[in-house]
């Protein structure tokens, strides 16, 4: 039996200065984060359809109270068929190499990337939930 290599997925703030095990660079968010320019960013894409929707984003507001109902609405909002291509993408992404997804989010502990890298890392284990 192959014994599968773990995939790396990080979670980082777009702000942070980018560091050489970031691997792939992507930008999570559905909004370009204030203030900071392309160039800074030094990211390698946007894909900004893996977001949570305007309408989850706006209900949830941060709140790491509402961060558990906040997983479940996520998690069924990447099950849909309008996030499958975008998800494809990190998936392939994240079999090649280090993937670091990016946000504007000051808490980490309580953001979306945290749900989406728990998700990629699943999904690299073969398992569900």
């Amino acid at each position: 039996m192959v014994r599968k290599t773990a995939t790396e997925v990080r979670v980082r703030r777009a702000y942070d200065p980018p560091e050489a095990a970031d691997g792939h660079r992507v930008l999570v968010d559905r909004l370009w984060p204030r203030g900071l320019s392309k160039e800074r960013a030094h990211l390698d894409e946007w894909l900004k359809s893996v977001a949570p929707s305007a309408e989850l984003r706006t209900w949830y507001g941060h709140d790491p109270a509402r961060f558990a109902e906040f997983t479940d609405r996520y998690r069924a909002e990447l099950a849909g068929p309008d996030r499958e291509e975008a998800l494809a993408r990190l998936r392939t992404l994240a079999a090649k190499g280090p993937l670091t997804l990016l946000t504007a989010t000051k808490d980490l502990d309580h953001a979306h990337t945290r749900v989406l890298a728990g998700e990629l890392r699943t999904d690299a284990h073969g398992s569900a939930g």
